[in-house]
């Protein structure tokens, strides 16, 4: 399989107006001028975009970097479902989008696993489709091209980093997971748990918190019950709402988020820089949510036939504070 990477700069800058994206959808049948191939001629491109919901600050500000890429501005008709982390619900919206006759769909699948059906649906009935952000387990032949982050590489990265810190003294660690069977979360915790191999660093529990700033909170005073602040000394988040989630429950515990307890997370959002530079968070790796140009520039070139990188990605940054206090004034989510 051929791979690109595209550095986070450039997609930052691509995307610049990402965050700036229209609230609401655009209007069926609505036009515009577009550059490169795909609807030529001035053909509206009508895709179906099925996104898993809008569990985090991250997801939110990926949904409105596709939205603006797949505006009717760009040429494009965009017909949105988020899914609300509800699997069936999207593999539904995926077979309306075939049902309708789009011409390109794109999918950031909730899960890795279930995809061979309607995606054969979707191949049968001369419907490309583009992965956006989260893998799937399918035959690559079902899918044009994917696009988005190095999961694994991500978890790798803040496993070293933990390594470099934690990994000569006895450190007690407790894992707030991601949706269980993502991409994401299988990844990171994978890229993670072979960077501490051999460190004192030992994972006392692991349980989903979903991505979600509430499920965060609610298993981070889980774990503070069952194990005590003392019984913590590092919490793994893979993203940045569950580490804020972790956040609350350990002050409301009366200890020191970033002191007491140290924080790794995955993300690099907004809110997630901010507990960083204010010393509640300790490490982050980045996950740039800006893939809305990169995803509409390869349905165009699909659709134009045209030869396309099969799968894309998008090099992330780490943070630490005085890394986050620099660039946080210039963030664009």
């Amino acid at each position: 399989m051929k791979k690109r990477f595209i550095s986070t700069i450039a997609i930052a800058g691509a995307a610049a107006m990402a965050l700036t994206a229209c609230s609401s959808d655009p209007e069926p049948g609505a036009s515009g001028s577009a550059a490169g191939g795909g609807g030529g001629d001035g053909e509206v491109i009508t895709v179906g975009f099925a996104q898993t919901g809008s569990e985090s600050g991250w997801r939110s500000a990926n949904t409105d970097s596709m939205k603006e890429a797949f505006s009717a501005e760009n040429g494009f008709d965009l017909i949105f479902n988020a899914a609300d982390n509800d699997t069936a619900a999207q593999i539904t919206a995926v077979r309306s989008f075939i049902n309708q006759g789009v011409d390109a769909i794109v999918i950031a699948p909730i899960v890795e696993d279930g995809w061979d059906d309607v995606l054969t649906e979707a191949k049968n009935a001369g419907i490309p489709v583009i992965l956006e952000d989260r893998t799937v387990s399918s035959p690559e032949d079902l899918y044009a091209a994917w696009v988005g982050l190095d999961f694994e590489k991500e978890g790798t990265m803040a496993g070293e980093w933990a390594a470099a810190e934690f990994g000569d003294t006895e450190t007690k660690m407790v894992v707030l997971e991601g949706t269980t069977g993502s991409a994401p979360a299988n990844d990171r915790a994978t890229g993670f748990d072979a960077a501490i191999e051999g460190t004192m660093i030992e994972k006392i529990d692991s349980q989903t918190g979903d991505f979600t700033r509430d499920g965060g909170k609610s298993v981070m005073e889980g774990f503070l019950q069952n194990y005590g602040v003392d019984g913590i000394d590092l919490v793994y988040a893979h993203n940045d709402d569950m580490a804020l989630g972790a956040i609350e429950a350990i002050e409301a515990a009366g200890a020191v988020p970033g002191e007491d307890i140290k924080i790794i997370s995955i993300d690099a959002v907004h809110d997630g820089m901010q507990a960083l530079v204010d010393g509640k968070i300790n490490y982050i790796v980045e996950c740039n949510p800006l893939l809305g140009e990169l995803a509409a520039g390869l349905v165009k070139d699909v659709l134009a036939g045209n030869d396309v990188e099969r799968t894309v990605y998008v090099e992330d940054q780490a943070f630490d504070q005085a890394a986050a206090e620099a660039a946080l004034p210039d963030r664009k989510y």
